[in-house]
């Protein structure tokens, strides 16, 4: 285990790096993040066509995301991580349930995801700077796409009603536990 291992609260198998672990998880959270938008577009057809080309694109770049995090395993060596397809069911959940909340739900969960992805590519970019290039590049790669959808989505929240911030407040506390949950498996 790395000295920056603690910062990430990273269990490490052996011969595993902290680079490994991290390029791991956020590959099942891209997974999710694709579900969420895919279940959002499909309920969108519906009560929102207007949001389906905007769903679109997002549910577009994080399967680039994720496409990205796929080639850095596979130039590591790595196996995807556990919680790929549990990420996937729960991300597929969260964007049905949002979408039928409405509009304003669906940026709000953008947005609530979008926070805690953010400081958490920072926390990474933090911890992996000098011990692994490969894995702050993939990053980086991803972190603008990722801000952006969080302005976007904050745009269109406007100033978010007692309901908004309780289903913001129950989005991140979710989806700190997935990172969480992750990063132990």
């Amino acid at each position: 285990m790395t000295a920056s291992a603690p910062i990430l609260g990273a269990r490490l198998k052996r011969a595993e790096s902290l680079g490994d672990r991290v390029m791991e998880v956020n590959h099942a959270g891209e997974q999710g993040a694709v579900c969420i938008y895919r279940g959002q577009r499909w309920v969108a057809t519906l009560i929102a066509p207007s949001l389906v080309a905007e769903l679109a694109g997002n549910q577009a770049h994080e399967e680039r995301h994720r496409a990205i995090f796929a080639a850095e395993l596979a130039r590591r060596g790595v196996r995807r991580c556990r919680s790929y397809w549990p990420c996937a069911l729960g991300g597929a959940t969260l964007g049905i349930v949002t979408a039928l909340l409405g509009r304003r739900a669906i940026a709000a969960t953008t947005v609530a995801v979008e926070r805690v992805v953010l400081r958490h590519l920072d926390e990474q970019r933090a911890a992996l700077q000098a011990i692994d290039v490969h894995a702050v590049a993939a990053i980086d790669d991803i972190a603008r796409e990722e801000q952006a959808h969080h302005d976007a989505s904050l745009r269109a929240l406007g100033t978010a009603s007692r309901p908004l911030v309780l289903l913001m407040a129950i989005v991140s506390g979710s989806t700190e536990a997935v990172i969480w949950l992750g990063m132990r498996l």
